[in-house]
């Protein structure tokens, strides 16, 4: 009895165990909880001191940073749901005709923006908010119905919806581009404005991906879904933009010859710029190039000891590539002055140099190499072309340049592509092919650098004027 009154029961000693242990649970979850809080916040924070950095929050750069990160995430998830493995799944030869009709379709988009959007942007100075917000609106509605087409196995939809997207995606990069220097910063070169704005598409790409890819482990229609919402929210961060976005005021406008008609299409085109585009056009078509002949290399005669895993061998090689290109991406943010009229070049060069050093010295670790300097230099050359056409070529037509542009440099990744798909799955045969191409395409670009005052047709309509 004496017991019963004095000592607690073997009951209530057991309870109050339990709930010392809920407690103690609770407030480690607590601890844990804020810490990851903090730490997330102090990510959110460190990200938005960097976008509004050197003028960029004063000008509202950092508002159509922020906007390219969210578009940067919803590509990703596009190009995740839309993904597939048939590559690995077909023979050799079936895989390399599939994928060169691929090639061809992809061009596609860019019949589209090139004669039909940049040259209605450019007319129209105003009203790029919208604009820009209807290409993310757009695509949120395409993806919605890819969803619903995937889900069903509708392929009638899903085509036409896929090739929407990216007609819509073309359309957005060629705005937003042509919007950069209404809103430049006095403290920032456009390079490095550009390379801000593309690593923060790296950063939400980079954070977009497991999710989509979560998403996508319960069912491919839903990683869609997950695009649909963020480019929902990207429609209504393009419409908040600033103002100036909108505003053409101290641009030149586009004038009328004698009878009435525009004068843009007798616009000439800086020899700069022009020498520019020669140089990201030899980049690309080693891009291209690289892309297919190694894929389908790499899967036929893969290196010594990888013979069992061709797929992570590939993703060695292209990954190389893609950190190349951030690092490039990198490079252009953070070194403080650069001359895009010089980098275009060097980095053309770069790119030969390196061929023809895996030509001779053919193997695992001068591939990654080369993967990694093309990915370098692709990055840099396309940061200082865009710098160029945004500095140099008059308002009126930037817009219009910037798509045919783009269309120039597809089409140059297409070609390169078909030719790494065409030759003979001979290592030392397709890279000196490579790197015999690009040999010349440094001689050429150079001979308009020491010709400058020579008229080039390049791009369609265009003519170079000296660069001043």
């Amino acid at each position: 009895m004496r017991d019963e009154e004095t000592g607690p029961a073997p009951g209530r000693r057991g309870r109050d165990r339990l709930r010392a242990a809920a407690g103690a649970a609770a407030r480690g979850a607590r601890r844990t909880g804020s810490a990851t809080g903090r730490a997330a916040g102090f990510g959110y924070r460190q990200a938005r001191r960097a976008s509004r950095a050197e003028g960029a929050g004063d000008s509202g750069l950092s508002r159509l940073i922020e906007l390219h990160a969210v578009n940067g995430a919803g590509d990703a998830a596009v190009a995740i749901s839309l993904a597939g493995t048939l590559f690995f799944q077909v023979p050799t030869d079936q895989a390399r005709g599939q994928v060169a009709l691929f090639l061809g379709l992809t061009m596609l988009p860019f019949a589209v923006v090139a004669p039909l959007i940049g040259p209605v942007l450019d007319r129209f100075g105003h009203g790029r908010r919208w604009a820009i917000g209807a290409t993310m609106a757009l695509r949120a509605f395409l993806c919605w119905v890819l969803a619903g087409a995937v889900h069903s196995g509708d392929t009638v939809a899903l085509f036409p919806a896929a090739l929407g997207c990216l007609v819509a995606s073309k359309a957005y990069g060629v705005t937003r581009a042509a919007a950069v220097p209404r809103l430049l910063p006095s403290r920032l070169t456009l390079v490095k404005a550009n390379s801000r704005i593309s690593l923060a598409s790296v950063a939400g790409a980079a954070l977009s991906a497991p999710v989509a890819v979560g998403a996508s482990l319960v069912g491919p229609q839903w990683s869609l879904r997950y695009a649909f919402l963020v480019f929902v929210a990207a429609t209504v961060l393009a419409i908040l933009l600033p103002s100036r976005v909108d505003s053409s005021a101290g641009e030149d406008g586009s004038p009328l010859d004698a009878a009435g008609r525009s004068a843009r299409r007798r616009t000439p085109l800086p020899v700069a710029v022009v020498v520019a585009l020669r140089a990201n056009t030899g980049l690309r078509l080693l891009s291209g190039f690289l892309t297919m002949f190694m894929a389908f290399l790499l899967r036929a005669d893969p290196f010594p000891g990888w013979e069992d895993r061709p797929a992570l061998l590939l993703g060695l090689v292209i990954g190389s590539a893609g950190l190349g290109s951030t690092i490039g991406i990198g490079l252009g943010s953070v070194l403080r002055r650069i001359r895009p009229e010089v980098t275009v070049v060097a980095t053309l060069c770069a790119d030969a140099a390196v061929a023809v050093v895996v030509t001779v010295v053919y193997g695992l670790p001068t591939v990654v190499l080369l993967g990694l300097t093309a990915g370098m230099a692709q990055s840099l050359g396309k940061l200082s072309l865009d710098a160029l056409i945004q500095r140099d070529v008059p308002e009126r037509i930037r817009a219009g340049t910037f798509a045919r542009s783009e269309t120039l440099l597809q089409l140059a990744w297409v070609v390169g592509g078909l030719v790494g798909i065409a030759l003979p799955l001979v290592p030392r045969l397709g890279l000196g092919v490579a790197a015999a191409l690009l040999l010349g395409w440094v001689a050429w670009v150079l001979t308009g650098v020491r010709g400058g005052g020579q008229a080039s047709r390049l791009l369609p309509g265009a003519r170079t004027r000296s660069h001043r």
